[in-house]
């Protein structure tokens, strides 16, 4: 017996099965996502390491190289690197630090600022979700909010 009609999948009182299954299609749902985000961040000649950087930085507050390298997850050297292509692309400046001349702070620029709103447009495109009514997109985001610890997944994967 199946859930849905044209699927085979648990039965509905197999619980393990069930959440396994509902795992295994987050993880489609996902990855479809990230591959037309992928494509789109492409067709703006972003990387999407690139475009996560960007989208990363606060326009309105310059942020030392080393804060960005703690906001990825990611070693500065690597940061290096992303810094080094948005500078090219004329989407940030680093900037001398006027609380420390030691240190360099990485400043939006204004072609920064409409790439980083185009990044933030496709990172919240939910065509994927266009087949749902308003109600479902209500009861999916309740359900993924519950299921990312409350809305603090980072406080789970820290630890």
């Amino acid at each position: 017996m199946s859930q849905r009609a044209g699927t085979d999948g648990p039965e509905p009182g197999d619980r393990g099965g069930l959440a396994a299954d509902a795992v295994r299609r987050m993880m489609h749902v996902a990855s479809a996502i990230r591959h037309r985000q992928d494509v789109e961040i492409a067709e703006l000649g972003l990387t999407p390491a690139v475009a996560r950087a960007l989208y990363e930085l606060d326009p309105d507050r310059p942020l030392p190289a080393r804060d960005l390298a703690e906001q990825l997850q990611c070693d500065r050297s690597n940061v290096t690197a992303l810094v080094d292509k948005l500078e090219q692309a004329g989407l940030v400046q680093r900037r001398v630090d006027p609380a420390d001349r030691r240190q360099k702070t990485l400043m939006v620029t204004e072609a920064g600022r409409r790439m980083r709103q185009r990044v933030h447009d496709v990172m919240s495109d939910s065509r994927q979700l266009a087949g749902l009514t308003t109600v479902e997109v209500a009861a999916l985001r309740d359900l993924v909010w519950k299921v990312s610890d409350d809305g603090c997944p980072e406080e789970h994967a820290a630890s």
